[in-house]
């Protein structure tokens, strides 16, 4: 897609016509657009609004420098061309200068007339043509080399990512296309998302454990230490040792699944898993107790929860398992 600069073209007027006019020439030949506030009269300060919104809207700046420094702007207390330059600067606008050389200032002054040359405000001239010789500029003696300026700089100006342009109508319909493309993929994509955070929420409502987690269950009950007491075994053998939770909820997982009670003559294991290790079951509902019917009795069972979570543990050590396997490939 072919892009149309905009370049404003600033100067003097009256002394500058004829190279003005060279470089607008120049600007339309190398396809993009010229645009300047010659029309305007000076001294109109509404007029230097619009000036300001056509340098905004331009993509670059040219000033063509002769040898007059023009009407003084009283507000700003330099010239108007002065001010355009440095407006143009103070947003950013890249800009470029010509500025005539001594000898063909003479020249124009024996063509033309001492009107072409500073009279009035020549220190500020001075001052005005060091400021634009010290930033990107260029010396201009015949017309030519205001076109060959003008061809260099615009091929440069060209290359950069950060200046638009203007694209032409044509150019904009043919985007349309592109932009419905681009507007169906959007929408495919959106629609990607919703089905994947449905899916998401599927899948944790799966591992859902009434508000928790399995990994958040699963990590507290094997961090959840509980201490062997003695004589809980004949052997003696674990005696004061420490286990996890979890792995005295798996290991008598099968006792919780039928339920442990408190009748008189409950075993030593009994009542421990139902004295101990049940209340701390119960504060994630993994198991539930119940009343015996005609008993005073209860029994301590794993619920609901806590067969999901067991469900989920045996899958859990599945993976662990077929990760841990070499590949046979």
């Amino acid at each position: 897609m072919q892009k149309k600069l905009q370049v404003f073209i600033s100067s003097t007027y009256t002394d500058l016509i004829e190279e003005r006019q060279v470089a607008v020439e120049a600007v339309l030949n190398s396809g993009h657009i010229p645009a300047g506030m010659e029309l305007f009269k000076s001294g109109d300060v509404s007029q230097k609004e619009i000036i300001k919104k056509w340098i905004d809207e331009s993509d670059a700046y040219m000033l063509i420098m002769g040898g007059r420094y023009g009407t003084i702007d009283k507000e700003s207390g330099k010239s108007y061309t002065h001010w355009e330059y440095d407006y143009a600067g103070e947003i950013g606008k890249p800009r470029f200068a010509i500025v005539i050389t001594d000898k063909a200032l003479e020249q124009k002054v024996k063509d033309n007339g001492s009107h072409v040359m500073e009279r009035d405000n020549y220190p500020l001239y001075q001052e005005f043509r060091k400021q634009v010789l010290d930033k990107i500029s260029k010396f201009f003696s015949e017309k030519k080399d205001i076109k060959l300026v003008v061809y260099e700089s615009l091929k440069e100006l060209e290359k950069r990512d950060d200046l638009h342009g203007w694209i032409s109508g044509k150019e904009i319909e043919d985007s349309k296309n592109i932009k419905k493309e681009n507007y169906d993929l959007l929408k495919e994509n959106t629609e990607l998302k919703k089905q994947l955070e449905k899916i998401k929420n599927e899948q944790t409502k799966k591992n859902d454990l009434e508000g928790h987690s399995f990994e958040e269950v699963y990590t507290y009950l094997s961090k959840a230490k509980v201490v062997i007491p003695d004589g809980l075994f004949s052997d003696k053998k674990y005696d004061g040792q420490t286990i996890s939770l979890y792995k005295i909820f798996r290991t008598y997982e099968a006792e919780f699944a039928v339920g442990i009670s408190n009748n008189m003559g409950m075993s030593k294991i009994d009542k421990f898993l139902f004295f101990d290790i049940g209340p701390l079951l119960m504060k994630f509902g993994l198991v539930e107790k119940v009343k015996l019917a005609g008993s005073q009795a209860q029994r301590v069972q794993t619920a609901k929860l806590g067969l999901k979570f067991l469900r989920l543990a045996v899958l859990r050590v599945n993976e662990e398992s077929k990760k841990k396997e070499p590949n046979k490939a």
